[in-house]
């Protein structure tokens, strides 16, 4: 029986790997910046976007540093398919990313992304004019019982025992 990987790890031909490149992008000054990340991007002229992450020792020893380094690069594989090709990226971790979870670098990656328009604007994260988010479709009636708790749902424990136990 083959086991099969349960993530699939950002491939050789998406990494920037030269300094020369690191240069390259961040020397056409293209940046979006987050309080976490910064993002500079250049077009590389092949059909596939690479992505670069640079970590400075002003984050913290190496450990610190390795595990920013996974997060962001989980974060950017989760938009990698939706990302147009021709593009060179590089993610630079600021100070205050050590502390961060894998929630808030994704979200921050998201925000880069959107901001350099390689990714659309998603309608929950938008804000309208008076600051609030944008209303969300009302949920069904049986969505709103899938997300109340299985003992809420049933009126006495054999009832919960018989749905379950089909």
């Amino acid at each position: 029986m083959r086991v099969q990987k349960a993530h699939l790890s950002l491939q050789r031909r998406h990494r920037l790997k030269k300094s020369a490149d690191f240069q390259r992008v961040r020397a056409l000054k293209q940046s979006r910046a987050h309080p976490l990340l910064v993002l500079y991007v250049a077009p590389n002229g092949l059909e596939f976007t690479r992505i670069g992450i640079s970590t400075s020792k002003r984050l913290g020893k190496a450990v610190v540093r390795n595990r920013v380094k996974r997060l962001i690069r989980e974060s950017v594989r989760a938009y990698l398919p939706s990302l147009p090709g021709g593009q060179d990226l590089v993610f630079i971790a600021r100070p205050q990313s050590a502390g961060a979870d894998y929630r808030q670098i994704k979200q921050a990656v998201e925000i880069l992304l959107e901001r350099a328009h390689l990714l659309s604007k998603r309608p929950d994260l938008e804000q309208n004019v008076t600051g609030a988010a944008f209303d969300r479709p009302a949920k069904s009636s049986e969505a709103a019982n899938a997300d109340t708790r299985p003992e809420e749902r049933y009126q006495d424990n054999d009832e919960m025992d018989r749905a379950f136990s089909d």
